[in-house]
């Protein structure tokens, strides 16, 4: 048996692992190992020295009612330095541009774990899928579902490792950027209807 915690927000992006700061980008429909690892090691700190590795969340179904493509406003790191019309005159800027952002909307996550005190400590916190500001809530109710009860949920799995069916999702940044792999798993309806 497993024990299953559902978090759901009102909108979420998963930044892709290339490519972050092109001009439109959008939403990995998919978590990394490194994302879950991240997400285990907010929910239970005590994991914080286990680099590499993922020890309490088995499994994860996501699913969403949409994207939507969004501009935000950004500024360069650095400041430049202008001169004005006199020779004393100098004013630092931050440059600006804008980049369009496709984002998922109402992110549903299962979380599955294998004891039901993993699952009653994280039921009992907030998580976020990769910006600190895209919060997902959890329910209160744990639920209990084996494997194949897990597999009928609708949504997207990456399933972790490397098989014949796998490609690279990016570099795990606990584990020395070693190259991340698995292969995507879908079931049901994992993009629904509002």
């Amino acid at each position: 048996m497993n024990y299953i915690v559902k978090y759901t927000g009102k909108f979420g992006f998963i930044k892709p692992w290339t490519a972050v700061r092109d001009g439109e980008t959008f939403s990995q429909q998919f978590l990394t190992p490194s994302i879950i690892e991240g997400i285990e090691k907010k929910i239970f700190p005590e994991m914080l020295s286990a680099n590499g590795q993922i020890n309490k969340i088995i499994r994860h179904k996501l699913l969403y009612s949409m994207v939507d493509v969004q501009q935000e406003q950004t500024q360069t790191r650095g400041w430049e330095i202008k001169k004005g019309n006199s020779k004393d005159e100098k004013t630092a800027v931050r440059n600006q541009s804008i980049i369009k952002r496709g984002i998922l909307v109402n992110p549903t996550l299962y979380l599955s774990f294998l004891t039901k005190e993993d699952a009653l400590k994280a039921c009992k916190q907030h998580i976020c899928l990769c910006r600190n500001e895209d919060l997902l809530l959890p329910d209160n109710m744990i639920l209990e579902l084996t494997d194949d009860e897990f597999n009928e949920i609708d949504g997207f799995e990456l399933r972790f490792g490397e098989s014949e069916q796998s490609f690279l999702v990016g570099y795990n940044r606990f584990d020395n950027n070693q190259p991340m792999y698995g292969w995507l798993e879908i079931s049901g309806k994992p993009v629904f209807g509002q």
